[in-house]
């Protein structure tokens, strides 16, 4: 048996919460060690304050019939039983630090998010911090760590996974990283995707790091996983501990095989991460994964028209996800699976959070995943990201215009930088097209999905669904007929 004291946030922060964790595992102690502020410090905070957070984990037999991951919101329980897999057996993860810290949020007035938390700063070294929501498959991780293509910009990472956000003293909105580590998939990770984070990986700033259901290279005695650089080792035991041959056809490292890393380790970590009151945030983007419709970039037109955006925010399935290419998941703001309470009181929470900021942060939507008639990538996406984001940063500070759209305010081509992309204007013109007539099936689509929280659905998500339908319906040639012609 483990008894984890541990902290969500620094401690000194008032945003932070004190934990206790039962466990019958040292791979869940370790990691949570890893992933948490752990130490005798929590015990002495909580003293015999009983508003702590419990956590109640045992593998049991590891029968998959028998497995439970409860919570109690009113008893700040989780209770999980039969699974070692990180989600559901760390417990400060997933099951504390957004499905009842979004409960705790809504009762308390703050919000718990799954959301990136970064620093963009320019050439003037002026820094400005942004969260990002993006459901799984859309690059979040990779533009926590991402390695800027323009001269002069840099991305600092305070976190890659959960932000808990607070109104500020000065009534603007506030950001924490709860957690001190980054749990992440290993396939598919290399110096091309996200070279930040195998240095991440390799650093030794903190130890230990662990490396779960990878592969193992048996000659270096280090570990492997698909898609990592250079050649594949010649003396490989596969995640089940056999010896891998890759003519069967099977996958070395299991495909959901994970890390698990200190924050520490980060090459970009920003000075700002064990401040206890947070960082300011500018701007919210909300993402997902749509070949179609969706702009590269799209600024709200107002804090209520952005909670819409986000509601309405959505990632394309793949054909080994549901037998179906294009299927449109709705995920807003990334929370399906993780919000601890009614999706439609959800959505108010957030309209009246923005209500008392001053001011709100501009909140934003992205989409790298638009294709060509070829069904291939328009956008570059991985470090060529920072474009938009730059956009997003002078759009923050007032320094461009904008053009309205039915959709919400998109950039004028001059604004973005473009330099050293060989992509055709063209193209690039097709990463902001809007067709009313393509958008009549994705209206049905949203409308049927909001349809379904009912008396909990608040009216000015359905006064936004309503203008956003107007507007498309008086949308014609790249004109909005209407008295707003741009800003």
């Amino acid at each position: 048996m483990y008894v984890l004291p541990y902290m969500m946030g620094h401690p000194d922060s008032p945003y932070a919460k004190a934990c206790i964790q039962l466990t019958d595992t040292s791979y869940v102690a370790v990691n949570m060690r890893i992933m948490a502020r752990v130490g005798k410090f929590v015990v002495e905070k909580i003293g015999s304050r009983q508003d702590f957070v419990k956590g109640l984990h045992s593998v049991g037999d590891l029968d998959p019939h028998k497995r439970f991951i409860m919570h109690f919101p009113d008893e700040n329980l989780v209770w999980s039983i039969g699974s070692g897999y990180g989600g559901n057996a760390l417990l400060g993860k997933k099951c504390f630090a957004l499905r009842i810290a979004s409960w705790l949020g809504w009762r308390e007035g703050w919000l718990a998010e799954h959301m990136v938390i970064i620093g963009i700063e320019d050439p003037q070294g002026n820094i400005t911090y942004v969260t990002v929501a993006m459901p799984s498959a859309c690059g979040k991780t990779n533009l926590a760590m991402l390695e800027s293509s323009l001269p002069g910009y840099k991305v600092w990472t305070l976190g890659d996974d959960i932000s808990w956000l607070n109104i500020g003293p000065d009534g603007r909105l506030y950001a924490i990283n709860p957690e001190t580590g980054l749990f992440g998939v290993a396939p598919g990770t290399s110096m091309k995707t996200n070279p930040n984070m195998m240095r991440t990986l390799k650093a030794a700033k903190f130890y230990p790091t662990l490396f779960t259901n990878t592969a193992l290279d048996v000659e270096t005695n280090e570990p492997w996983w698909e898609g990592m650089d250079g050649p594949i080792p010649k003396n490989l035991v596969d995640w089940q501990g056999k010896a891998w041959d890759s003519s069967r056809g099977t996958k070395a490292a299991h495909p959901n095989s994970r890390f698990t890393v200190s924050m520490y380790n980060c090459p970009t970590l920003s000075k700002e991460f064990d401040n206890p009151k947070g960082v300011p945030i500018s701007a919210i983007i909300l993402g997902g994964r749509r070949t179609q419709l969706i702009p590269l970039v799209v600024e709200s037109f107002n804090w209520q028209h952005g909670v819409f955006l986000g509601a309405r925010t959505g990632s394309e399935t793949t054909a080994a996800a549901a037998h179906q290419v294009g299927v449109v998941r709705r995920d807003p703001m990334a929370m399906l699976p993780f919000c601890g309470y009614n999706m439609g009181d959800y959505f108010g929470h957030w309209i009246n959070v923005g209500k008392k900021l001053t001011p709100p942060p501009k909140i934003f939507s992205v989409n790298w995943f638009r294709v060509d008639e070829k069904g291939e990538f328009i956008w570059p996406g991985f470090g060529e990201n920072i474009r938009v984001l730059k956009w997003i940063v002078e759009r923050v500070n007032n320094r461009v215009g904008a053009k309205e759209t039915p959709l919400g305010y998109v950039p004028h081509l001059r604004d973005l930088d473009l330099e050293g992309l060989n992509i055709p204007n063209e193209k690039f013109e097709k990463l902001f097209e809007i067709n009313p007539q393509d958008w009549q099936q994705e209206l049905e689509d949203i409308e049927k999905f909001l349809s379904q929280f009912g008396k909990h659905l608040p009216q000015e998500i359905r006064q936004e669904f309503n203008n956003a339908k107007t507007k498309l319906k008086f949308y014609e040639n790249g004109i909005l007929r209407s008295t707003h012609r741009g800003i």
